[in-house]
């Protein structure tokens, strides 16, 4: 990878997180849920990696009280295997830890075996199964917790 940055999102980058999402997702977000995570939920915190100056990854927490909660991550499939999605996460969790979030939780699609293995990396662990989760088909999602006790295996 040549010139991988990290940054936070703001509001200019709705439509390239629009892009992502209907490209990476069966069910994506819609503009109008990107806009109001970046411009009006107080709780959500977004990142943006940009690869030689294109957007091609994101990821989305929220932190409520001492928890964040990821709600997305997503990298264009020509720019998947290249640690671009491990390098989002490791920024958020870093810089989250830092506000004050003591764990992390996620849900993913019980047969994505790449991503579970990716939030392995991090220390998730599966902790539970919400039943039929995916709208799209019904899919159940494994539920996965971080504690921060552990650090990262980068």
């Amino acid at each position: 990878m040549n010139n991988l940055v990290i940054r936070q999102a703001d509001e200019t980058d709705i439509d390239a997180i629009a892009r992502l999402e209907e490209i990476c997702f069966a069910t994506p977000w819609s503009r109008e849920s990107i806009r109001q995570e970046l411009t009006e939920n107080k709780l959500a915190f977004y990142v943006i990696a940009e690869l030689d100056g294109e957007i091609v990854g994101y990821a989305g927490m929220w932190l409520v009280i001492d928890e964040g909660h990821i709600t997305n991550v997503a990298v264009l499939p020509e720019h998947r295997g290249k640690h671009i999605a491990s390098a989002i996460i490791a920024v958020m969790i870093e810089f989250t830890e830092g506000q004050g979030i003591k764990r992390f939780t996620l849900e993913v699609r019980s047969s994505n075996e790449a991503a579970k293995g990716l939030y392995r990396k991090f220390n998730f662990k599966e902790e539970g199964l919400r039943k039929g989760y995916y709208q799209d088909n019904g899919e159940d999602a494994v539920i996965m917790w971080r504690d921060p006790s552990e650090p990262l295996k980068n």
